[in-house]
């Protein structure tokens, strides 16, 4: 069942909500530039098991509204806010991936975590996207402008670049296909926008004030948002745990669907507390954070 929501004046946001009857709840905020389509391959399994799925496109993707503005964290976080505001939503896990992630970290630290009470990391786009003096493990800098650049002179070659960047396993053409046109359902500039966003924000202080239950699910060979990012999240939020996934990309819910599945589930059914600052034996967390060197990936081009 799709409906609207309205954040603010003239803004409508997308909302996707399966099973409104479930037992539990969790809200999915996608990454960047797909839209709440991303997670097809969880809706065709959780509802059967009771769960309530909703998801959003955030404003300038998908179906939502795509002003001219709002697409720093501050105000993507508040779209989430004024969701779970209308929806009357509580005790929910809040599950995002990549730039979903990123604002979800936002939304737990602005809004004090209102309404959650578990929190879901997929290959988030955090602490910080980039590289910074005192976070050598991103990206470069570079990177993020030349996805900028690739936005305004030629959209469809650059979201083909990073289509063949977000798998470790060979994925077939329609697959390719369907996540080249869920990117161009985006407007060229909610795409830039966001990717101006990840130049200027950073979220360490945002995950000192979690204060729930967080599960980080991270791919080794993501190219998108490298691994040390995962073990960076794992230090900074406590009661964490972190699950690394062997020969994964950053589109782990489809590059490892089952064990993506599995570990969601998991968590979100499991009410013991989580050891904090724990993570999963296959982290490795000593071997990356104070390490530059990645896993190579194997046929990580999607095609």
């Amino acid at each position: 069942m799709g409906y609207y929501v309205t954040v603010e004046s003239n803004v409508k946001i997308f909302v996707e909500d399966l099973n409104p009857g479930g037992d539990k709840t969790i809200l999915f905020v996608h990454g960047w530039p797909g839209n709440h389509n991303l997670f097809e391959y969880q809706f065709n399994q959780l509802p059967r098991l009771g769960y309530r799925c909703i998801a959003i496109d955030c404003r300038g993707f998908g179906l939502s509204d795509k002003p001219w503005s709002g697409y720093d964290y501050n105000r993507l976080a508040d779209d989430i806010r004024a969701v779970i505001d209308t929806l009357q939503l509580r005790n929910i896990t809040l599950a995002g991936h990549s730039t979903g992630g990123a604002i979800c970290l936002r939304y737990m630290a602005r809004h004090n975590g209102h309404g959650v009470s578990k929190l879901a990391l997929f290959a988030a786009a955090a602490p910080s996207l980039i590289q910074r003096p005192n976070f050598p493990y991103g990206l470069q800098r570079k990177a993020v402008l030349d996805i900028i650049q690739g936005t305004y002179t030629d959209r469809p070659k650059m979201l083909v670049g990073f289509g063949n960047m977000i798998f470790f396993h060979c994925v077939g053409k329609p697959i390719q296909d369907w996540i080249f046109q869920l990117g161009l359902q985006a407007a060229s500039w909610s795409t830039a926008a966001i990717a101006n966003t990840w130049l200027n924000e950073v979220l360490f202080d945002d995950m000192e004030k979690v204060n729930v239950p967080t599960l980080i699910l991270h791919g080794l060979n993501d190219r998108v948002c490298l691994y040390p990012l995962a073990v960076a999240q794992n230090k900074g939020i406590k009661n964490s745990k972190l699950v690394s996934f062997q020969q994964c990309g950053h589109f782990l819910f489809y590059d490892q669907m089952d064990k993506f599945n599995r570990e969601l589930i998991a968590f979100t059914q499991n009410d013991t507390p989580l050891t904090e600052g724990s993570a999963d034996k296959g982290d490795l967390s000593k071997k990356w954070i104070g390490s530059n060197s990645y896993p190579a990936p194997g046929n990580s081009r999607s095609g």
